[in-house]
């Protein structure tokens, strides 16, 4: 499964309580209740993951940049106000309230100084991690009773990284639409995402990647619709020039990175789709070598190209495998979007229309 190599957490990590507003800072290891209802039952365990660049300003200070970071946080609203009774739903800090929290306090920390001045020399990545849990003692099935943030920062090397083999997993469902969890960043969701790359290593052990269908199993497999990878988004460029993008829907996480891929993409010249993609289609377009590359889109990986996808039908036989055309001219476009979003944080290129760039003094 994707994984995060040459990680460094920061030595501190940040507590917000609730119901009470408390703010302190803890150590990086800081513990919670052995017996709690996020770690027993998932219940208000909502994380999200922010992208951000730490540089010197043009005098000389350190300054953290965050891009499109409002869509973070609210969604990280969101997924706490999915997994939190209506009756505390007015705790749910508003995305000024996160803002001044991670940003403003968090952030600017003195303990907090020395891995952002570690990170503006290196031009390493940021990675922001925050996160909530249920405080309280207790073993009941409810909702939480001392409901608190925590948040860690942490600066990477890579993330998942290219190339990657993918396989296609049909007999596995990431999220049931239904439910309205499959579009939400909660612990709950991502159980089936490990399964899922431990059942492609059993076709592929190279596997790093697993990709799902919708949750409509009692179709035939041909008839179900691509949704995403187990850990992010998805791109398919086709070699007729065109880039298809998965519509989001209660099975699709909102990717912010896979919003902005996708105008940079539109600003390259290159034909962006917004449509469903069937396996049926797939399948046909893969044995007739129309699809030029699949690409993962996350914040933490930005952008990665699948070196081989391997297509199964619903006995879990290969019956088409994909091997990109690295020749064509949509396999390099989609690397020159990877960095142009990245040179985005670093200032290099500005930001196109609508997509909002962040900066604070620290």
């Amino acid at each position: 499964m994707a994984k995060f190599e040459g990680l460094k957490w920061s030595s501190k990590q940040m507590r917000y309580g609730l119901a009470d507003k408390s703010y302190e800072l803890l150590e990086s290891d800081a513990k919670i209740a052995a017996c709690s209802r996020s770690t027993n039952y998932a219940i208000f365990l909502a994380f999200e993951g922010i992208r951000f660049f730490c540089r010197k300003n043009a005098s000389g200070g350190l300054e953290v940049v965050f891009l499109n970071w409002d869509k973070n946080l609210e969604r990280f609203r969101r997924s706490m106000l999915f997994n939190i009774g209506k009756d505390s739903a007015p705790l749910v800090p508003t995305a000024d309230e996160l803002e001044d929290i991670l940003a403003d306090r968090f952030f600017r920390e003195p303990a907090m100084r020395g891995l952002f001045e570690e990170m503006a020399a290196m031009g390493a990545q940021g990675y922001l991690r925050p996160f909530t849990v249920d405080e309280e003692q207790s073993i009941g099935v409810t909702f939480p009773n001392q409901p608190a943030i925590r948040a860690l920062a942490s600066r990477y090397d890579q993330y998942l990284g290219e190339p990657f083999t993918g396989v296609v997993i049909p007999h596995l469902v990431r999220a049931v639409g239904l439910n309205g969890t499959g579009c939400l960043k909660l612990g709950v969701n991502y159980v089936m995402s490990v399964k899922a790359v431990e059942a492609a290593k059993t076709i592929d052990p190279s596997a790093a990647a697993a990709l799902f269908l919708d949750d409509q199993t009692h179709r035939p497999v041909e008839e179900r619709h691509i949704t995403e990878w187990d850990s992010s988004c998805c791109l398919f460029a086709f070699t007729d020039g065109t880039v298809v993008k998965i519509p989001e829907s209660p099975l699709i996480l909102p990717s912010v990175t896979i919003q902005g891929i996708c105008k940079i993409l539109t600003h390259l010249g290159v034909k962006v789709e917004e449509r469903h993609l069937s396996y049926g289609e797939l399948l046909r377009r893969v044995r007739a070598k129309e699809l030029a590359t699949v690409a993962s889109i996350g914040t933490a990986g930005i952008l990665n190209r699948c070196a081989k996808l391997l297509l199964v039908d619903g006995d879990q036989k290969i019956v088409a495998t994909h091997a990109p055309d690295e020749r064509h001219a949509l396999y390099a476009k989609l690397a020159e979007a990877k960095a142009y979003y990245w040179n985005i944080y670093k200032g290099v290129v500005p930001p196109l229309d609508g997509m909002k760039l962040f900066k604070y003094s620290i």
